[in-house]
């Protein structure tokens, strides 16, 4: 079982990453990978239903992102410097952590000066590139949210390559998302249409939500090579009430399987854990790194994408299912043109 991030370097067709979303966006091809059998099928994303039996759950995040990336000039020099909302550490004091860029020139104490009269001030330094800023605002924060909407680019990966278009503020938000959040889309859900989500549940399988507000370090590259010496960024999550119960009957029952719809639902769900080794209700933060070899306790399945080398998301597929196995999902995806990553197509591991 490999433990060295070396060990999920690998090449890709750089012409199949997906610039775009399928249309419609169950249109996307789905590659079912037995474990069990270490057979692949080859399926569309509209197809989902018939892969399920009643009583089976799929869970989904219903984090929403916000407009993360804003561009504003330093004052007196003009200089014109870019801010990455990370998120929000206290919405009374208007305190904000973020990434600068070139962050060389933003010190403690400068302000930035953005669109629609809206400033911030630098007050502490966080990292290298990091900086906590507090906006210099009178008002509620609906309406600091709202400048923030104006302004703000949506935060498209890089590896997204054109410029961002007014769409991609819709392209880029699941059909679930309900709360205020995340800096990156929770990129198995953008899979889902209204026809396919009620389909899916006129075939009688539970579709439930959970909420983990996505930072920027859920996609960001490792940097060790040792895996256990790295450290994922805190995200808060949310489990409701109702979605555990339904989890913990689908579990009880020994018939039925639980999908996590996402990596970020896997770590949400297998962070939190009963002593009975049942999902709890929880309102907290998580910095669960899941790499292999991992017993996981909840989740049976996994919907996900196909995800750059190196990253968090590959590594916790890697955990999930045998690692040869998982690089010959990848080999068969490359030799048959699935588009990869975010706007890409996806992965159902069972």
């Amino acid at each position: 079982m490999p433990t060295k991030l070396s060990e999920f370097e690998f090449d890709y067709p750089e012409d199949q990453v997906a610039q775009y979303p399928a249309e419609p966006r169950d249109n996307c091809r789905l590659m079912v990978v037995d474990r069990e059998d270490e057979s692949f099928e080859h399926h569309r994303f509209s197809d989902l239903p018939d892969l399920f039996d009643p009583g089976d759950v799929l869970t989904v995040n219903d984090t929403e992102v916000y407009p993360a990336r804003l561009y504003g000039k330093k004052e007196k020099t003009g200089a014109q410097i870019e801010v990455f909302l990370l998120r929000e550490l206290n919405p009374e004091s208007r305190l904000w952590d973020v990434m600068v860029n070139p962050a060389r020139k933003i010190r403690i104490g400068n302000k930035l000066f953005f669109e629609h009269d809206l400033t911030a001030e630098v007050i502490d330094n966080t990292t290298s590139r990091g900086r906590t800023i507090r906006f210099v605002f009178e008002g509620k924060n609906e309406a600091l949210y709202d400048k923030i909407d104006r302004i703000g680019e949506t935060p498209l990966p890089d590896y997204i390559d054109r410029p961002v278009e007014e769409a991609d503020r819709e392209r880029y938000q699941t059909i679930f998302a309900e709360k205020r959040g995340a800096v990156a889309a929770p990129a198995a859900g953008l899979h889902f249409t209204e026809d396919l989500v009620e389909r899916v549940r006129e075939a009688g399988i539970h579709l439930v939500p959970i909420t983990l507000h996505v930072g920027a370090g859920t996609f960001r590259e490792i940097g060790v090579e040792d895996l256990s010496k790295h450290r994922m960024d805190s995200e808060k999550f949310t489990i409701p009430e109702d979605t555990a119960e339904t989890i913990n009957t689908a579990m009880k029952s020994e018939e039925n399987t639980v999908t996590a719809v996402g990596t970020t639902v896997v770590r949400t769900l297998e962070s939190s854990l009963s002593v009975r080794k049942r999902v709890k209700p929880d309102d907290r933060w998580t910095d669960e790194f899941i790499y292999p070899p991992y017993d996981f306790d909840i989740v049976d399945q996994m919907l996900t994408n196909f995800h750059p080398p190196r990253s968090s998301l590959v590594v916790m597929a890697s955990a999930f299912t045998d690692f040869e196995l998982l690089h010959e999902a990848y080999e068969e995806a490359f030799e048959k043109d699935y588009r990869l990553f975010t706007f890409g197509d996806a992965m159902l591991i069972r």
